[in-house]
């Protein structure tokens, strides 16, 4: 395991993700998008918005981050409703025609949610998680995979 904190490998995610996707949109300006790295993109956030929910925000609450939490959850349920509509045109093959919006408004949703995460949530994962919690969740941040039919909580509640 890396001396990397728990806040640290969360915000290397955000910047993996960011590069996939500017990876596809380059593409997609240039007429010749590879859907693979938004494939990749897409699985990789909703894998770090499943550890997040399940594993990082009980303890920040807990530790009095009530409203902070609340509204990173709702975010990613508008969120979760983009990689939905990107993961369909993943599958049919009509993600480069409606791509371009929904790249647009994810990015810009993905700007503001990650600032907001970064300066607010992630520098009290420290002090909020036990050493046993960080280091269960930096293994998870490692290798671990989203359950089959897991759904954020902020989608279920527009559900």
């Amino acid at each position: 395991m890396s001396a990397e904190t728990v806040a640290e490998a969360l915000e290397r995610e955000h910047r993996e993700i960011d590069e996939g996707i500017e990876e596809f949109v380059a593409g997609l300006a240039a007429g010749e998008p590879d859907p693979r790295p938004l494939a990749r993109a897409v699985a990789a956030l909703r894998r770090h918005i499943y550890l997040e929910e399940e594993f990082l925000f009980p303890p920040l609450r807990e530790a009095g981050l009530v409203m902070p939490v609340f509204v990173m959850v709702r975010e990613h349920g508008r969120i979760w409703e983009i990689l939905d509509a990107l993961d369909a045109g993943l599958r049919d093959g009509t993600v480069r025609a409606s791509a371009a919006g929904l790249l647009q408004e994810l990015q810009d949703q993905l700007q503001a949610h990650n600032l907001k995460e970064e300066h607010v949530l992630y520098p009290r994962s420290e002090q909020a998680l036990t050493a046993e919690a960080k280091a269960g969740l930096r293994e998870l941040i490692d290798t671990g995979r989203t359950p089959e039919g897991w759904v954020c909580e902020g989608a279920r509640q527009r559900a």
